[in-house]
């Protein structure tokens, strides 16, 4: 490994609008020893054309692959980590930004305090030009805080590639499509890692109504899947499994336009809290 390196790894499927502005916020980070690990999940649209030309632009900091026939997420980064070659490994995704201090940020925690394995951020979720609610997260999760919710926020992460050595990556399943984060933080703790989340928002998650589109009820269901799997693994006492039930199939009865609504209300809270704080 080579010290001090990151390895961005990042999978892309169809982000063309998008993908230009995530990568720019990784090339504008005043934290510069990096490489970008780029997998293209077989897009039909011209995605894999503009990371390409960064490739081209940046040869020695960027890495374009591409899977034979569209693998999903975890796949993907699993692909992505066969190339890593940094000491650290830090995630993106094709459709956010990072602010420009996070991987200094990140990598200063980690180095101050060689008793943690993981360093996440909080996200603060945007539409266009326009910034919604952040993601509160714990400061300090442990193996009891994915009882209730996903201990770190999957796309900010920085971590060491002996963790993902030792957890086996991703898993590559039905099960984990969209919650291969969560089923990867219940083996996270199961090795008896440590983590933390930094609570500023590093990173800017979009939130529009094609992302809530993508939450469908079998989405859902195999996340539930991936919980019950997940707390019989950390030994979770069966009471304890009655309120993500519970949760899972109030979820699925909310429509998504109403989702939507929510999260538009939110981003107005949002504003109007920044107005009252300067």
């Amino acid at each position: 490994m080579k010290k001090d390196l990151i390895s961005v790894i990042m999978a892309v499927y169809n982000c063309a609008p998008t993908v230009q502005e995530a990568i720019d916020s990784i090339i504008n980070q005043t934290y510069a020893n990096w490489e970008f690990i780029i997998c293209d999940d077989c897009s039909t649209d011209n995605t894999l054309e503009i990371v390409k030309e960064y490739e081209e632009k940046y040869p020695d900091k960027f890495k374009v692959i591409r899977n034979d026939v569209n693998s999903k997420l975890s796949f993907s980064l699993n692909h992505c980590l066969k190339y890593a070659q940094g000491e650290f490994i830090a995630r993106m995704d094709g459709d956010d930004i990072s602010r420009s201090d996070r991987f200094e940020k990140q990598v200063k925690y980690l180095r101050e305090h060689p008793d943690i394995d993981l360093v996440s951020t909080l996200v603060q979720r945007f539409e266009g030009d326009k910034l919604a609610d952040i993601i509160k997260k714990p400061e300090f999760p442990d193996k009891y805080t994915q009882r209730s919710q996903v201990a770190f926020n999957h796309a900010t992460i920085m971590t060491y590639k002996y963790v993902y050595d030792k957890c086996g990556g991703y898993t590559v399943s039905k099960r984990t499509v969209r919650a291969q984060d969560y089923d990867l933080w219940f083996r996270f703790f199961y090795h008896d890692f440590k983590g933390i989340n930094m609570q500023e928002p590093l990173y800017l998650m979009r939130e529009d109504m094609s992302a809530i589109k993508r939450r469908t009820f079998m989405v859902r269901f195999h996340a539930h899947r991936t919980t019950i799997k997940g707390f019989r693994l950390l030994k979770y006492p069966l009471r304890w499994y009655i309120k993500p039930t519970l949760q899972f199939i109030g979820k699925s009865l909310v429509p998504g336009f109403i989702v939507y609504k929510y999260r538009q209300i939110q981003a107005r809270k949002a504003k109007n809290s920044t107005k009252e704080s300067t």
